[in-house]
């Protein structure tokens, strides 16, 4: 069954330095050198976004850009959501947890009801789940 893997693209995240550089070094608002190549005016969410898409979707996953999930007090956020299954949203995630988002989404993904197994869930799914929300079916 398939599922679609929600990131809010307008998250502004309260973070100082360009997400997932390693250079950890900010100029004018940016990262300096950062292999990102990214603006200084780019939103986290978007920079998530980017993140994924760049490592790409696992079977059976669709990534698709939402303007807001209304999570904005916990950082860049997602969800995963599928016809008949509980739906998550997720939050404080960042452009260094794209394998781990990815991860956890097929996971979700291949599962009958949307209710993978604790110890299967990556680390980042199980403490930063913000809402479990049960299938309109």
């Amino acid at each position: 069954m398939s599922a679609v893997l929600h990131v809010c693209t307008t998250c502004r995240a309260s973070e100082s330095v360009c997400d997932g550089c390693p250079n950890d070094k900010v100029v004018n608002g940016g990262c300096a050198g950062c292999p990102l190549n990214v603006a200084s005016d780019e939103r986290a969410g978007t920079m998530l976004y980017r993140a994924l898409e760049r490592h790409g979707a696992p079977e059976g996953v669709e990534i698709r850009p939402v303007e807001c999930l209304s999570a904005c007090s916990n950082g860049c956020s997602v969800a995963l959501s599928s016809p008949g299954k509980w739906s998550y949203v997720y939050g404080r995630m960042t452009s260094a947890d794209a394998a781990d988002i990815l991860q956890g989404a097929a996971a979700y993904a291949a599962s009958e009801d949307g209710l993978v197994p604790w110890r299967e869930r990556p680390v980042i799914f199980r403490k930063q789940s913000l809402a479990r929300i049960p299938p309109q079916e």
